[in-house]
């Protein structure tokens, strides 16, 4: 079977990826850090909770990626059940998903934007990013919440987050 390679070329940037993170993080007013030139933290604020983001330029894959956490930790009780439904969410997804980061017990939403060949994102692109990872917590950790301290199984608290009621009573 053949490799497949792609041969990435040393592409000058004009400006670096998370340049444009922390402009977008600045307009909104949000709390941010930028202690590396690669990594970054931005908090949002959200409905439930704050979601932590973290942002990532990943320079071999010429990629940017972002995690997005909650304050919630998983006690080894429940790992099993969080997991069946962190496995329910992401068949809702269409882009990123959702993990069980082992070695804190967190859950959070990955994505990553592919920017090969010296592409810079734009601001569009990253306002999406940083939305879709925000979105994708708001819609569903009321879900993890219902697991965790509710009791309820994996389906039991999809069902309740994914119900929309239509119209006016």
């Amino acid at each position: 079977m053949p490799q497949l390679h792609v041969d990435i070329e040393d592409q000058d940037r004009i400006e670096h990826p998370l340049d444009v993170v922390e402009r977008l993080a600045s307009l909104r007013d949000w709390i941010f850090d930028r202690a590396e030139t690669d990594e970054m933290s931005v908090t949002s604020p959200g409905r439930w909770t704050d979601y932590h983001l973290a942002f990532t330029w990943i320079e071999d894959m010429e990629a940017l990626h972002v995690a997005c956490a909650f304050d919630l930790k998983v006690p080894e009780r429940q790992r099993v059940e969080v997991l069946r439904l962190i496995a329910l969410v992401n068949e809702q997804l269409w882009i990123g998903h959702f993990d069980l980061w082992s070695s804190d017990n967190v859950v959070m939403f990955r994505h990553a934007l592919l920017l090969t060949g010296g592409i810079i994102p734009t601001h569009p692109q990253c306002a999406t990013l940083m939305k879709s990872a925000v979105d994708a917590c708001e819609r569903y950790y009321q879900a993890f919440q219902f697991v965790l301290w509710a009791g309820k199984t994996a389906r039991e608290a999809l069902d309740a987050v994914l119900f929309e009621t239509e119209g006016e009573a």
